[in-house]
């Protein structure tokens, strides 16, 4: 008996898994098919406004700074006014994600806009959340062509649109929208969580934003 084999034999054994292969394959399909719901606690069981209020609120606590538009064709102004409030270049980084590429960017002559992932040499960068949480002011991007995963950390600035009505209570009402909008075997390659700016106290215990991505995260909130 190999050391591999000895090993799993005792948690076999702690675990009291006498029955067969194909016993144990049943007993796992059965319980992805049916798990259960995890708690949600209650203060993300909001209305929507009062949802939306509660993730700029705690998105302003991780750092975020956070502006809300009425209208998604509003939003090119809106990042031109944070690049300007930041001295930055005009310029920006995004991917394939239609709400973004569709909107009226040329009305700002100055901007240089370039698309797919980023190379690492952006100042800034901007991503279509999927949604977000209000229990903690997190954004979810998903990967893709749409937004690239490199834009989410490359680019010390991080500009993160996401519309009111995508955003939640809780984690586990947005995991459940994409196990719906993807089905089984569909779900993107990865899906990052993001709340607030990169930091680290690793250094004598003092907070340092940009340690391993972004110092800097915008979120635009867009009403409709």
């Amino acid at each position: 008996m190999s050391g591999r084999e000895a090993i799993l034999g005792k948690v076999r054994n702690a675990l009291a898994a006498n029955g067969s292969a194909s016993d144990r394959q049943q007993v796992v399909t059965e319980r992805l098919e049916t798990a259960p719901k995890g708690i949600v606690p209650a203060r993300g069981k909001l209305k929507p406004a009062q949802r939306v209020a509660l993730f700029r609120s705690m998105a302003e606590q991780v750092s975020c700074t956070v502006r809300q538009v009425k209208k998604r064709d509003t939003i090119p102004r809106a990042v031109m006014e944070y690049l300007r409030s930041k001295n930055l270049p005009a310029a920006l980084r995004m991917g394939d994600d239609r709400r973004l590429t569709r909107l009226p960017w040329a009305d700002f002559h100055t901007l240089d806009i370039k698309t797919g992932p980023s190379d690492g040499d952006d100042l800034s960068g901007i991503s279509y959340a999927s949604g977000g949480i209000a229990e903690t002011g997190t954004v979810m991007l998903q990967s893709g062509s749409d937004n690239p995963t490199t834009i989410n950390f490359l680019p010390e600035h991080h500009i993160v649109v996401v519309d009111a009505k995508d955003i939640a209570g809780d984690l586990e009402t947005l995991y459940a929208k994409l196990r719906r909008k993807f089905g089984r075997g569909g779900m993107p390659r990865v899906v990052n969580l993001i709340t607030g700016p990169s930091r680290s106290g690793d250094v004598e215990q003092k907070i340092v934003l940009g340690a391993h991505g972004p110092r800097a995260v915008h979120i635009i909130i867009v009403d409709a």
